[in-house]
């Protein structure tokens, strides 16, 4: 695949270093992949082919031989060692590449939806990250959130009631993090949607995963970040995300019960 990928960018007359910016990943990784020292994954390929303007048949073609292994998983301590300012680059081209992005979230807020203060104690937690990497990841991250400004974009958010009382930080920290996703839930292509704690579940929140149109499903593990193009994977997620979102609260009933767990965080004196 790395050879076939190299041969392809010769016969555009491309540099690595171009078709490299336009995968948004660095020119060390893509000379990798094109010699054989790293296996590019799906999204990988994926990425180099946008960026090579090859599209149609011939890039199916490539994507149905990249996916022989519809199921790939990259543990986070090979993130961690490439660099997890990398990977959040990755991600914000798939996601720059995708029309409707269903997210659902049991673990913690959502990057798009995150503050820097959240973002930055999320990063901290064990393994911490070196104080530059930490700057550089959380920037990487929050540069993301420019899609939601984006025209062509439209997101559906659900996130467990959990998540938005579980301290990641401070209480402070919290409340402007509450106060965040009241704010962005204005926007018109933004829904989103609070699973509460009362009442019947339809399922187990397991693992967060997010739903890239109808072609990709990203799930998230304590150990690794797995990603599937399976049709079957894909409907199977679709199905869950839709089976928590007929149970959850939107509009004026979600607001209100984040505003109640925002006054929860606030210091007695903040709320009146």
């Amino acid at each position: 695949m790395g050879t076939a990928l190299r041969a392809l960018r010769h016969a555009s007359g491309s540099t690595g270093d171009a078709v490299a910016r336009g995968a948004s990943m660095s020119a060390s990784k893509l000379s990798k992949i094109e010699n054989g020292k790293v296996r590019p994954t799906v999204q990988d390929v994926d990425l180099i082919l946008t960026a090579l303007g090859i599209s149609g048949e011939a890039k199916e073609q490539f994507l149905t031989a990249a996916r022989a292994a519809a199921t790939e998983e990259t543990a986070w301590r090979v993130l961690r060692r490439m660099g997890l300012w990398e990977h959040q680059r990755t991600i914000r081209a798939i996601e720059a590449s995708t029309q409707t992005l269903r997210l659902f979230q049991g673990q913690l807020v959502p990057g798009l939806l995150q503050t820097p203060e959240y973002a930055s104690a999320v990063f901290s937690l064990p393994p911490a990250l070196p104080p530059e990497t930490l700057v550089k990841t959380v920037s990487a991250r929050l540069e993301r959130q420019a899609a939601l400004h984006e025209s062509g974009h439209s997101f559906h958010f659900l996130i467990c009631e959990h998540v938005l009382r579980w301290e990641i930080g401070t209480p402070v920290i919290m409340a402007l993090q509450l106060e965040r996703l009241l704010s962005l839930s204005r926007l018109p292509n933004v829904r989103l949607g609070v699973v509460p704690q009362t009442g019947r579940k339809p399922d187990f929140p397991m693992t967060c995963f997010s739903l890239h149109d109808a072609r990709l499903v990203i799930v998230e593990t304590f150990h690794s970040e797995l990603s599937t193009r399976d049709p079957k994977d894909v409907q199977v997620y679709t199905e869950t995300f839709e089976r928590f979102a007929e149970v959850a609260a939107y509009g004026q009933e979600m607001r209100a019960l984040v505003e109640g767990i925002r006054d929860d965080f606030l210091p007695q004196g903040e709320r009146n």
